[in-house]
């Protein structure tokens, strides 16, 4: 299914490709071609040049170049039958299908948005001229959005009268009901969906008009301070975003979006300077906004309250970054104040709050830690637990580093110790550093190496031996499970009394834990132990083997894991031999 051909050549040969592109890039005639400066990158001299006699564009710049169809898709990023659609109502001319039903249904949706388009223009005539509706103009007024404003946004004035509209617009009942802007009443009457409101007009981001958001005015006995259109043949909430229409150019250009949570807000940042914000539509932001967005921009700046919605929101938000290779980010407005209101009173805290947004992240670390008491340990351990917690929420492991290690620093806690925790991402951390307080980080190691014995065998028992277990019963429990093979009940028949309470604790434990980060975790400090004990060696073969134990223990923790296994093999071997040679030395 799709356009019929003819009218495709037909749209080809009627457009001039000069006056369309005229519209969004000042050209100059030289010679037989137009010349202007690319709308696709940055220069400063014209390298955009097009054609009227062969109908096509080309970029000397950035090579971008086609006919008026591609320029249509490029600039307004459509696809192709949006894009004839696009030029296709702009000239006037009626497009036909391959199927019928898909023809009607075109037909149909044309005729929604004309109403819808009328209505819009309705509205805002009664604001401009109805005597009505001068509480509106000076509630608007007091807003700061009256005049130009009101006109370039289409704000509107939806009188207090039963059946204003539907009686004044003169659309058919079945096209007001469909597009929300009507319904039937007990008496079987048409009535107008909004009254007594001041209404906002949301289109789409090819300029169509779809719906409308209408706000009462002080005073009103009316309790829903905003009644949003309800979903239409031609409008989903889901899928639509309220000022795209005006920010897209922008959007694109700065690589940016801006999304806020209401239509004042958005207005607020065209009259702060920053014509790249929009709105979600009484719902929150979802993955269909973000894929349509992504048309436009790689960043997204959250200027709401980005942590209301707590862990899901977080979680949606670094899944859409990954799937869709966006980067979230939050402006931090000052507390209390939406965009609409420091718009009006400070525009220049709004414009810094954009310039100083930060990632969605280190946002919800710093709300977490924001007035906590760092005056003791117990305070200070309680504050990283509970960061912790909020950093292990996203996904990438590398992320999680790097921000434990800054928490780390900030609450003067070990680095390593962060460090790991976030490389396993264990959601609940607060058990893990519990048991560091109480029994010792070197024995936790050890701990957490023995319940991957238990419950893991195959998976972390190569990468271990009995030189890694400093804790007397530590070492005896990982000797009773290794001569039992990982054998658990042949373990405890024959571990003695501290390794039997050992293993019986690893059995049950529940943590998540990666195996060749615990074995790394005790190989790189038995090593350390290792070298500390052979400072005094002066044997030039030993003092060989200590230098590339040294080499490889850097290799240990390269991120290469390639390079880190062979490192891991190589100072086992090492560990190995200094055990036999102080056994043999022993007897």
């Amino acid at each position: 299914m799709g356009i019929v051909d003819e009218d495709i050549e037909r749209l080809r040969s009627t457009v001039s490709i000069v006056d369309t592109v005229q519209h969004y890039v000042a050209l100059k005639r030289v010679g037989r071609n137009w010349v202007g400066l690319c709308p696709f990158h940055a220069e400063k001299s014209g390298s955009f040049n097009v054609r009227e006699e062969t109908g096509r564009y080309k970029c000397f710049g950035c090579d971008k170049g086609g006919d008026v169809f591609t320029f249509i898709q490029e600039i307004e990023h459509l696809d192709f039958p949006g894009a004839v659609e696009h030029l296709a109502a702009k000239a006037g001319i009626q497009l036909n299908y391959t199927s019928a039903g898909q023809s009607q249904e075109r037909s149909r949706r044309k005729k929604l948005t004309e109403a819808m388009g009328e209505a819009v223009e309705w509205y805002h005539q009664r604001l401009l001229t109805d005597p009505d509706a001068r509480p509106a103009r000076d509630y608007l007024r007091r807003r700061g959005l009256a005049g130009d404003i009101a006109r370039q946004f289409k704000l509107g004035w939806a009188p207090d009268d039963w059946d204003a509209l539907s009686r004044g617009l003169g659309a058919p009942a079945d096209v007001m009901q469909d597009v929300g802007l009507s319904f039937r009443n007990r008496r079987n009457k048409m009535q107008d969906s909004f009254r007594a409101r001041v209404m906002f007009p949301i289109f789409s981001e090819s300029g169509e008009a779809l719906a409308f958001g209408g706000r009462i005015l002080p005073g009103s006995e009316d309790p829903a301070k905003y009644k949003n259109s309800s979903e239409t043949p031609i409008y989903s909430k889901s899928k639509t975003l309220y000022g795209l229409n005006w920010a897209k150019a922008d959007v694109a250009k700065q690589n940016q979006v801006i999304v806020c949570e209401g239509y004042t807000d958005v207005i607020g940042f065209h009259r702060s300077g920053v014509p790249r914000a929009v709105a979600t539509c009484g719902t929150a932001l979802t993955e269909e906004h973000v894929r349509l967005l992504k048309r436009y921009a790689s960043k997204v700046v959250l200027a709401f309250d980005a942590d209301a919605a707590g862990q899901g929101a977080a979680e949606r938000f670094y899944e859409w970054e990954q799937k869709h290779a966006v980067e979230v980010l939050v402006a931090r407005l000052p507390d209390g104040k939406d965009p609409g209101d420091l718009a009006a009173t400070h525009p220049e805290a709004l414009v810094e709050a954009v310039d100083k947004a930060v990632p969605f992240l280190k946002f919800r670390i710093d709300r977490t830690m924001r007035g906590r008491s760092k005056d003791s340990p117990e305070h200070r351990v309680k504050l990283a637990e509970d960061a912790m917690a909020v950093i292990n929420e996203h996904p990438n492991s590398s992320i999680r580093m790097l921000y434990a290690g800054e928490l780390a620093a900030d609450v003067g806690m070990p680095v390593n110790e962060m460090v790991r925790l976030a490389e396993r991402g264990t959601r609940r951390p607060a058990i893990q550093m519990q048991a560091k307080r109480s029994r010792g980080p070197k024995e936790n190691t050890e701990f957490w190496a023995l319940v991957l014995l238990v419950q893991e065998w195959d998976a972390i028992a190569p990468w271990l031996i009995e030189a890694l277990f400093e804790d007397d019963a530590n070492r005896l429990a990982f000797r009773a499970l290794a001569e039992s093979d990982g054998d658990l009940q042949g373990a405890l028949e024959i571990a003695p009394p501290d390794a039997l309470d050992i293993l019986e604790r690893a059995a049950v434990a529940d943590l998540k834990l990666d195996p060749f980060t615990e074995a790394k975790t005790l190989i790189d400090a038995a090593v350390r132990r290792e070298q500390r004990a052979q400072v005094a060696v002066t044997d030039p073969d030993r003092v060989r083997e200590n230098s590339r134990a040294k080499v490889e223990l850097d290799d240990l923790n390269d991120p290469d894991r390639q390079r880190a296994l062979t490192a891991a093999e190589s100072l086992l071997g090492w560990l190995h031999r200094r055990a036999e040679e102080r056994a043999g030395a022993e007897t």
